[in-house]
């Protein structure tokens, strides 16, 4: 075989041996999309903080300045079979923290609401055991 002829066929080789192994390379998968906010807190609210919640999704604070109060909702990045989800809302000058949603939801807890005007609020929780938590926010 001629010098010519052997560089061919090794190059052919290499090449049949590189495209075999990207056809057999895994595809890449893609990063889980972080959940938009879903507008359940109503007219009149405007997304004032969130926080993402690992890879289990995005927890929103929301604001009217109509009616002064703060709403909160935990969404799903994925809806899918119930999961145990659980958010607190309540404002930072108090110990009393009985507003919550908790359940096992597909897509999202929430929302629930407190009386923010003129103070910070603190909001927490936790969607299928990821837990966030903000405190002393949105002051105002």
């Amino acid at each position: 075989m001629t010098h010519i002829k052997r560089a061919l066929a090794g190059a052919a080789v290499t090449g049949a041996g590189a495209a075999a192994l990207m056809v057999a390379a895994p595809a890449a998968s893609a990063a889980p999309s972080h959940a938009a906010y879903n507008g359940a807190c109503g007219s009149g609210y405007t997304v004032v903080n969130s926080t993402e919640v690992g890879d289990k999704g995005t927890a929103y604070l929301t604001y009217s300045s109509t009616t002064g109060k703060n709403c909160l909702v935990a969404i799903r990045n994925v809806a899918g079979d119930p999961v145990p989800m659980t958010i607190y809302l309540s404002r930072s000058d108090t110990e009393i923290h009985n507003i919550y949603d908790s359940g096992n939801y597909r897509s999202y807890a929430g929302p629930i609401y407190t009386d923010a005007r003129g103070t910070c609020v603190d909001w927490w929780g936790w969607i299928d055991g990821v837990r966030f938590e903000k405190a002393n926010t949105n002051c105002g």
